[in-house]
């Protein structure tokens, strides 16, 4: 912790921006090296160490929630097809993905300043209520409709249990052993994103998918008890009502910035055509409400959603920069390593299987990650190191090949999930470390939605970049030849077109497939680099090893 005195007022590299609970901080009049201070009228008030038995019952409870919120997050990949056979409705296949990733998108931002108000439990008391009710909706849905609905309320339950558990793990673990226990929530989390898709598909094979939803009900009102029964953290205490305290322009110009973006990005050469009028008209009004938010927050509210001073600060604008980055390279190889097996013959399954070893690099990476800073607590290099994983990895899998062994793919992917997985947990420690403690919060969610944009973001320049090196391709081989239109048009409807090409076509258009490929993993390598060379930006700040940094 910094002495009293004039040298408090500048952080030097080794110094985090945390201060006692008793000393807040003050207006500030001016931002210097990497010091923002942002006004508030609250009084944080830090939990006392609770013991370790105390402790793993309290996370347990919540990763329960953490795991069934990822596995429902991925089991749509298998169920898509059986939802939208029984509704008769292709048009459901892309709704029911997009309608829960702008839902989770667009609460996880706010999830930080509001459980600052009303406290963690009720955030997580309603985050598991949403979700149990958005899972019920699903599995009893009669019309598409309802089903949409269901996977948006859903999705906001899922947003709200994924970010309150990393900031009840910063409320109850200091920091120097924020990185062990982000790791072990990770793991959580890679299970049940790894275990979605064969989830979906055993139980729609076995009882239909319907149960998929349902059987999950009942461990979601486990979770929620379980919350409710060990979750106490005291809110932050302010003398204004906790209504009033509520940034309710801040939030609502948010979530409308969120959802107009994200309905664009999803909608555009998925759902209609670029030039499409729900394209042209959601994309500039998101950016208007984006320039409402800043201003809102930074010069209306008195407790922002978002203190738009902390992007000021250095290392936060770094992390989340690096976050951005890092997570569209991610979805990019998560969407088209997949493709890459189909198109190589493999079935649907099979090639979702083989999305495990990226899976299980992100657990080995986010935890190895959190066991040196516990031992060290030191990060900087560690970023290095991990980001050096995420490229090396994202690099070899430009070399992949139809011609070429199976195995060498698995280690690439192992390399970019050990980077992925060590990254979020570095730049997660380099934020709250980085900001006073009664931010840490705030600017927690402030990373989810550079991560939330970052998924979607990743996902529609991958599919802008295959589709037209893949359609350029096929016309550049066959385009001359009688019926060649609609032959490459099968062809980029449906991998079972493989099996019935005409004569002659199935080495062009294999070439073309890796071509295409090839470009979109070229193109997630050059984002990998920026990600990488942002987070070079952040400081190395103190990880203290008692709570509130009372060293």
């Amino acid at each position: 912790m910094a002495s009293n005195g004039s040298a408090t007022n500048r952080a030097d590299e080794e110094t985090p921006l945390l201060q006692e609970e008793n000393n807040p901080p003050e207006v500030p009049t001016s931002t210097s090296g990497d010091t923002v201070t942002v006004p508030t009228t609250e009084q944080t008030i830090i939990p006392d160490e609770i013991s370790a038995r105390r402790l793993v019952l309290t996370l347990g409870s919540i990763y329960v929630g953490v795991f069934l919120g990822a596995l429902d997050s991925t089991i749509i990949a298998t169920l898509s097809a059986p939802i939208s056979t029984s509704f008769n409705s292709l048009s459901l296949l892309s709704w029911l993905a997009s309608a829960y990733l702008i839902a989770n998108a667009a609460c996880q931002p706010l999830s930080g300043r509001l459980t600052d108000i009303f406290s963690r439990r009720t955030g997580l008391v309603v985050s598991n209520v949403l979700f149990c009710a958005g899972n019920l909706i699903c599995g009893l849905a009669k019309e598409e409709w309802v089903m949409i609905t269901g996977r948006v309320v859903a999705g906001m339950g899922g947003g709200g249990l994924m970010a309150i558990s990393t900031f009840v793990g910063s409320d109850l673990v200091p920091l120097r052993k924020r990185g062990l226990i982000q790791g072990i929530g990770n793991i959580c989390y890679g299970s049940g994103a790894g275990l979605g898709g064969i989830f979906g598909g055993w139980v729609n094979d076995t009882w239909g998918w319907r149960y998929a939803f349902l059987v999950q009900v009942p461990l979601i009102v486990i979770s929620g008890t379980l919350v409710f029964i060990t979750v106490d953290i005291p809110p932050k205490k302010s003398e204004k009502s906790k209504l009033s305290r509520v940034d309710f322009l801040g939030a609502t110009s948010l979530t409308i910035t969120l959802v107009l973006l994200l309905l664009g990005l999803n909608s555009g050469g998925n759902l209609v055509p670029w030039t499409h009028p729900l394209v042209l008209v959601s994309l500039p009004l998101s950016l208007a409400s984006l320039a409402a938010f800043i201003y809102i927050e930074g010069y209306i509210a008195s407790e922002p959603v978002i203190p738009v001073k902390l992007l000021l600060n250095r290392t936060v604008a770094a992390a989340c920069l690096c976050n951005w980055f890092c997570t569209m390279v991610q979805f990019i190889i998560l969407f088209y390593i997949p493709i890459f097996y189909q198109a190589k013959g493999l079935s649907t399954t099979a090639a979702g299987m083989r999305l495990i070893p990226q899976s299980i690099g992100s657990s080995f990476g986010s935890l190895s990650c959190g066991l040196i800073m516990n031992a060290t607590g030191k990060y900087k290099i560690l970023s290095v190191l991990y980001l050096a994983s995420f490229v090396l990895g994202t690099g070899l899998i430009c070399t992949l090949s139809f011609s070429a062994p199976a195995w060498p793919g698995s280690i690439y992917q192992f390399l970019v999930g050990n980077g992925y997985g060590g990254m979020l947990t570095v730049t997660l420690l380099a934020v709250i470390s980085a900001v006073y403690h009664e931010h840490q919060a705030v600017v927690t969610s402030a990373t989810y939605a550079f991560r939330s944009t970052g998924s979607t973001i990743g996902v529609t320049i991958g599919s802008a970049v295959y589709q037209n090196l893949l359609l350029s391709g096929l016309h550049r081989r066959f385009g001359g030849l009688p019926g060649a239109d609609k032959e490459i048009e099968r062809i980029r409807d449906s991998f079972d077109e493989l099996k019935h090409l005409p004569a002659g076509w199935e080495s062009g258009v294999l070439q073309s497939y890796e071509e295409s490929l090839r470009g979109v993993y070229l193109t997630g390598l050059g984002i990998a680099l920026l990600g990488f060379g942002v987070a070079m930006g952040m400081r190395e700040n103190r990880l203290s090893s008692r709570l509130g940094g009372r060293d």
